[in-house]
């Protein structure tokens, strides 16, 4: 069942990329129901997948999870892998960094967290941080430690033009190493945000979600749509796609999510690794050692 043209969200150069041009729902209407059994079904699939490109063991696939506050990144998640075995698959939420993570550089803790080869890897919150939060933010330069920056003031274009240019190269460099990269930008619009930081209010058992500095950062509504602009444009490559997905729905949201991570894992098509000649001749004797137990 085709419902998504998915290359019309890929994003593989972003030298022309504007936000504006990229909507935040989907211009035709989809009924629910036949979203959620396209996930259900995609969802399947990514199962089967990711137990083929475990036992294969050697390359991975990397699913990089950006969004506003109240995006929907946890359920989409929730949803895309809810057929893969855990045992194949680590997920990182990235937070505040620690005192321990300032003390290096900011991709440190990321390449840390990069996926083995056989495994899915999924950063909730990524490295995109550092040119998005500490972008709007650039006084929280200062407690990194840099070179010739005392104040966020320092922080000048060429600065940005450098973090941009250390991202790709990093992405390229895990590329090379056979690792697949999907990078998903969930594009929530403001009054959908609106939405949900109500019904978080509103809705006793969804009170837990809200917090106070998520509507501190929606103040920064328009800082952060140029933030995106900016890294989206300087690092869509060939090697590392950004996917612009309509977010104002999350059931469109988790449904084209999943048919791209099925799609691309469709084009990795991983097989399951051939025994040696020398494993497979002792498997008849194998076979009639447990036949005789």
């Amino acid at each position: 069942m085709t419902m998504f043209d998915i290359p019309g969200f890929r994003i593989t150069d972003g030298s022309s990329f504007k936000l504006k041009d990229h909507p935040t729902r989907l211009e035709k209407q989809i009924p629910k129901d036949d979203l959620k059994d396209c996930v259900k079904e995609d969802a399947a699939h990514i199962g089967k997948f990711q137990e083929t490109l475990y036992a294969e063991n050697n390359r991975s696939l990397l699913l990089i999870f950006q969004a506003m506050d109240a995006g929907g990144k946890d359920s989409c998640i929730a949803r895309v892998l809810g057929d893969v075995n855990p045992q194949g698959c680590r997920v990182t939420s990235f937070k505040t960094p620690t005192t321990l993570e300032l003390e290096h550089d900011f991709l440190w803790r990321h390449a840390a967290a990069a996926p083995a080869t056989g495994m899915f890897g999924v950063h909730n919150r990524s490295h995109y941080e550092e040119v998005l939060v500490v972008k709007v933010h650039p006084e929280y330069l200062v407690g990194q430690h840099l070179p010739g920056i005392r104040s966020g003031k320092d922080a000048d274009n060429a600065f940005w033009d450098a973090r941009y240019e250390s991202i790709r190269s990093f992405e390229e460099h895990l590329a090379r190493q056979g690792t697949t990269i999907m990078k998903f930008y969930l594009h929530m619009g403001r009054d959908a945000q609106k939405e949900r930081f109500l019904e978080r209010i509103e809705e006793r058992e969804k009170n837990w979600k809200f917090n106070m500095g998520d509507l501190k950062e929606r103040a920064h509504w328009d800082a952060y749509m140029d933030a995106y602009e900016a890294a989206i444009r300087n690092t869509a490559t060939p090697a590392a796609p950004w996917y612009v997905v309509p977010a104002d729905k999350q059931w469109e949201t988790r449904a084209i999510v999943c048919r791209a991570v099925r799609e691309q894992l469709e084009a990795m098509d991983p097989r399951i690794p051939e025994l040696s000649a020398e494993a497979t001749k002792d498997l008849p004797a194998a076979l009639e050692a447990l036949k005789a137990d």
